[in-house]
Order: C-alpha cells, then sequence, then structure tokens
C-alpha cells in the first residue's frame, strides 16, 4: 500500500498529539491521586492558625484551623449542604481581621433553607479549611458561631477525578483516526486498481 505523504503526515501528527494528551492525563491522574492522599492527611493533622496568604499549592485544605473575625464586612450565600447531607444554603462571611489571621478571611459560618444572612457580628472561629471558587479558600466553621447547623465541609475523596476517563478518551480517538486512515486510504486504491488504465483496442478503429 502506498502512503501519500502530506495527508500521512497530517494524520500521524494527530494521532500523537491525542496519544500525548491521553498520556498527559495519565499524568494528571497520578497527580491528583497524591493530591487526594496529601489532603485525607491533612485530616489528621492538629490545626493552624488561618493562614495571611492562601497557600497556592492547595497544602492546607481540609485542615483544621482556627481564627478571629473582626467584623463581617459582607455576606454571600451559597448552595450547600448540612452534616446530615440535606440542601439549603450555606452562609459566608467575608471577615475584616488582624494580627496572625492576615488581611482578611472567608468565613463559612453555618447552613439554613433560607438564603438570607445571619445577625452574627464576628469572634473566634473553628473549622476546616476547604477551597473557595472566589477567594481561594475558606472555613466552615465547625462552632457554629452565628448558631446554625455547620455546613458540610465536604471530603477530598470528593474532589472530580476524571482523568483515567479522559485518557482511554484520547487513546481512543488516537487509534479511531489510525484505523479509518488506512481503512479509507485502502479503499482508495483498490478502487484505483480495479479500475485500471485506460486501453483503447486498435481494431475498433480500423487501422489494423
Amino acid at each position: 500500500m502506498r502512503w501519500p505523504i502530506l495527508p500521512t503526515a497530517l494524520v500521524a501528527a494527530a494521532v500523537a498529539t491525542m496519544t500525548g494528551l491521553g498520556v498527559w492525563q495519565l499524568e494528571r491522574l497520578q497527580w491528583k491521586q497524591g493530591l487526594i492522599a496529601q489532603l485525607e492527611a491533612n485530616r489528621g493533622k492538629p490545626p493552624v492558625a488561618w493562614p495571611a496568604v492562601a497557600p497556592a499549592d492547595g497544602s492546607l485544605l481540609y485542615r483544621r484551623a482556627n481564627g478571629f473575625c473582626l467584623q463581617p464586612v459582607a455576606w454571600r450565600a451559597t448552595a450547600g449542604r448540612n452534616l446530615q447531607d440535606q440542601p439549603g444554603w450555606s452562609h459566608i462571611a467575608s471577615c475584616r481581621t488582624g494580627g496572625a489571621e492576615g488581611p482578611g478571611m472567608q468565613v463559612d459560618v453555618g447552613w439554613s433553607k433560607a438564603g438570607e444572612a445571619p445577625a452574627w457580628r464576628g469572634g473566634v472561629v473553628e473549622g476546616v479549611i476547604v477551597p473557595d471558587s472566589q477567594h481561594r479558600i475558606r472555613l466552615v466553621a465547625t462552632n457554629s458561631p452565628a448558631g446554625l447547623p455547620p455546613s458540610r465541609p465536604g471530603l477530598p475523596s470528593e474532589m472530580p477525578n476524571n482523568h483515567l476517563f479522559y485518557a482511554l478518551q484520547w487513546f481512543f480517538f488516537a487509534i479511531a483516526a489510525a484505523v479509518i486512515y488506512v481503512l479509507a486510504l485502502r479503499k482508495r486504491q483498490q478502487g484505483t486498481a480495479a479500475a485500471g488504465p485506460a486501453v483503447v483496442d486498435e481494431k475498433e478503429d480500423g487501422t489494423a
């Protein structure tokens, strides 16, 4: 079977790219598994003071921590669950802080069925550090400072980890592209061979 240079090069480049993406997803899978194991270990470590700057590597996630909210300056409510896994609202205060607690912190002071902000003026907070989509981390209070049931902080094992699925998907795309190209090329070349070159019968033109 003859291999045309340009189409074959393009398909080979696409297959190599998809294979590389599959390998990268497998590397991400190993990284995510290591991260989850680290975060699971954090749950058993002693409490720390609320960090002045949130670590970029997430090394403090799911670790117990203590902080002091001088004053809530803003509130937001996000969909959350309580410790009984009932749906509702988690109430998050943006706190003014000082001293060892740094320039500010986000505190999930508790859960309720309604979305209205609770009447809480700040104070000592004990809880668990969890990811926050707007401020990187927040403290989910376990001591119910606002008199509300605590929000469910979640578990490291609940973090999305679909890298194996994505890797298998990229490998499937690479194999499918290669197989489809080979079959299409073979079919085209077989059709060309079956047609054959045009032959003129000299007897038909009366010259022989």
